[in-house]
């Protein structure tokens, strides 16, 4: 299994639809990223930012990743939540989320 930790921006005219969009996810978007091998999957937000915390449970993270973004429901949901986001200034250019490096666990 692999943890994962994501940043990006909120925009903050955004921000309250940004929670209706997660408050009322599209079950087939939560069926796939399930499909995915993903798990205890939480976005958080605080002063502009959101933080999502995942765990990776399958054998071929870029595959299932793939699999994911091939997803005609799932590019739909993300074409709602993009215009809600903004990359941070580290981001390199391929890069939407962020992901961060672990640096303390304690199960």
């Amino acid at each position: 299994m692999q943890r994962f930790g994501q940043i990006i921006r909120v925009r903050p005219e955004k921000e309250d639809y940004y929670k209706e969009l997660h408050a009322n996810a599209w079950k087939g978007v939560l069926d796939k990223i399930t499909e995915c091998n993903i798990k205890n999957y939480s976005i958080f937000m605080r002063d502009g930012f959101l933080f999502a915390y995942f765990e990776y449970h399958g054998e071929d993270f870029e595959a299932d990743m793939q699999k994911m973004a091939a997803d005609p429901l799932t590019q739909e949901w993300w074409g709602e939540c993009k215009p809600c986001q903004q990359p941070i200034d580290t981001a390199k250019d391929d890069e939407w989320w962020v992901t961060m490096e672990s640096v303390f666990f304690h199960p």
